[in-house]
């Protein structure tokens, strides 16, 4: 498994004390754990990561069913629950923020704060292809 850069865990932290947050993590856009906030373990924000990748990448091949344009820019994905939501933003090239929170929080003020933080951390969330990904050496 990569290192999670446990240096930005204290500040997706600072996401999830906004109130009715639950869960914070960064990811990259092929599912691997870059940081996650204290309220959840490794093995969980794992499996996040990994499914929340891939979510994104199917709400990136839907572009073109809400715009004429294939290549329309993804912004973010928001998911619904009964008990809560789901919030996933792009976070610099290949990475992305998500955000789990329940339905008593401020969607504007969850989605102000992870963009705040994605402004504060700049390149920090940048995460590159992986040259030679898929290749047996």
């Amino acid at each position: 498994m990569p290192p999670v850069n446990d240096s930005n865990n204290w500040m997706l932290d600072e996401v999830v004390n906004t109130p009715h947050v639950r869960h914070a993590i960064l990811l990259t856009a092929d599912g691997l754990l870059q940081a996650h906030s204290a309220g959840i373990n490794r093995d969980q924000a794992d499996t996040y990561a990994a499914a929340l990748s891939g979510l994104q990448n199917l709400s990136r091949a839907t572009a073109e069913f809400c715009a004429d344009e294939p290549n329309t820019p993804w912004r973010q994905t928001l998911v619904e629950f009964a008990d809560g939501y789901v919030l996933t933003i792009a976070a610099g090239l290949g990475s992305y923020l998500a955000v789990s929170f329940t339905g008593a929080a401020d969607l504007e003020v969850v989605t102000y704060r992870m963009h705040k933080l994605v402004d504060r951390l700049g390149k920090e969330m940048t995460s590159p292809p992986r040259q030679g990904a898929g290749r047996l050496s």
